[in-house]
């Protein structure tokens, strides 16, 4: 939802493209760590928590690692970590997914995220919204995304909708737009803005794709980088030190959730963050066990790829990842703008869990 905005982002900040989007190297620092730069895919939230507390404790430095966490490019996180303006980046098995059948070559390293957390709301208020197939013919908040767009076209016919909707471009803030009776409904995150909705309003009414039609897991948040940059066995040591010290963080932040909230807060003092909103998406992100499976006080971290699968075929059979119209050759449905391809982008091939400890 969010790597659309980064021009926004830098101009919210008064930030230069320099600024957000410096090239930096992985060379050894120093005093003899390995340089590593990370790449937001949006303003420091608690999916970042993590990469801060591991900064912040000194994780990174026991690890032998020199981590510089970069903002939000205006290109985005992908297209930053596949042009080397990053060596990691912070995205989603499904943007991979899409960024690679234009071409891209990225592979999805760290899976933080093991529940749906995307939510697709209306508010409250709005007493003609019920179910998603009450959302026919209204007017979708959105950035664009064709992978949005069929999530929700999916959720409207299975409640025994059209699957029709318009759509309006999102601002900075969903909320305003809303609220500003310029769209209808938007899609959320229930760990960010629906905790934030909970705290300050507008109260919202929510459905999750999963109920509604959806196969798979939609929101697979973590890690990727350049496969070309794995072929160096020196980045693939730092890679393994990097998510071994990453996740170290994270464990922190689920074991010690309120100073793992102020750490985030003071560390990212430009970003203006609410204190009370960071301690509680990280209650809800533990109440819920959205990045742990078994020990609810350590990240699992690994791409759950039965839950992958589905969710790539559904989007492939939706048209998602269609060749753009600059890229096709043909329209006889192979290669072409009017068809899918053959075959489903295939989660094993996009994601590995070979660097994790």
């Amino acid at each position: 939802m969010r790597a659309v905005l980064a021009a926004l982002i830098c101009a919210a900040l008064g930030l230069s493209m320099a600024a957000c989007g410096s090239s930096t190297n992985d060379s050894a620092s120093s005093n003899g760590a390995q340089k590593l730069s990370f790449m937001l895919d949006w303003t420091p939230n608690t999916n970042h928590i993590g990469l801060y507390v591991a900064q912040k404790l000194g994780y990174f430095k026991d690890a032998g690692v020199d981590l510089t966490i970069l903002p939000t490019a205006q290109a985005g996180a992908e297209t930053s970590v596949e042009n080397g303006v990053a060596n990691v980046g912070f995205t989603t098995l499904s943007n991979v997914a899409a960024f690679n059948a234009q071409g891209a070559n990225l592979r999805f390293v760290f899976d933080l995220t093991q529940k749906p957390v995307a939510q697709w709301c209306a508010l409250a208020s709005r007493k003609d919204i019920v179910t998603p197939k009450d959302l026919s013919g209204k007017t979708f908040v959105s950035f664009g995304s064709a992978e949005q767009n069929a999530v929700v076209r999916q959720m409207i016919k299975h409640a025994g909708g059209t699957g029709e909707f318009k759509t309006a471009t999102a601002g900075t803030n969903t909320f305003t737009t809303l609220s500003s009776g310029k769209g209808d409904f938007g899609g959320f995150y229930a760990t960010w803005e629906g905790v934030e909705s909970k705290l300050n309003g507008p109260a919202l009414n929510c459905f999750e794709a999963a109920d509604w039609g959806v196969p798979g897991n939609p929101d697979q948040l973590g890690f990727a980088v350049n496969a070309s940059w794995l072929n160096d066995s020196a980045h693939q040591m730092t890679l393994r030190h990097f998510l071994a010290a990453a996740a170290k963080g994270y464990d922190y932040a689920l074991a010690n959730p309120q100073k793992a909230s102020d750490i985030l807060v003071a560390q990212t003092k430009e970003s203006q963050l609410d204190p009370k909103l960071v301690r509680a998406s990280m209650d809800t992100i533990i109440a819920n066990k959205y990045w742990t499976t078994k020990d609810p006080r350590r990240v699992t971290g690994t791409t759950d790829f039965s839950a992958a699968q589905p969710y790539l075929d559904f989007q492939n059979n939706a048209g998602t990842y269609a060749p753009s119209k600059s890229d096709a050759k043909s329209k006889d449905g192979k290669n072409g703008t009017s068809g899918t391809p053959d075959q489903a982008p295939q989660a094993r091939k996009l994601a590995t869990n070979d660097y994790l400890s």
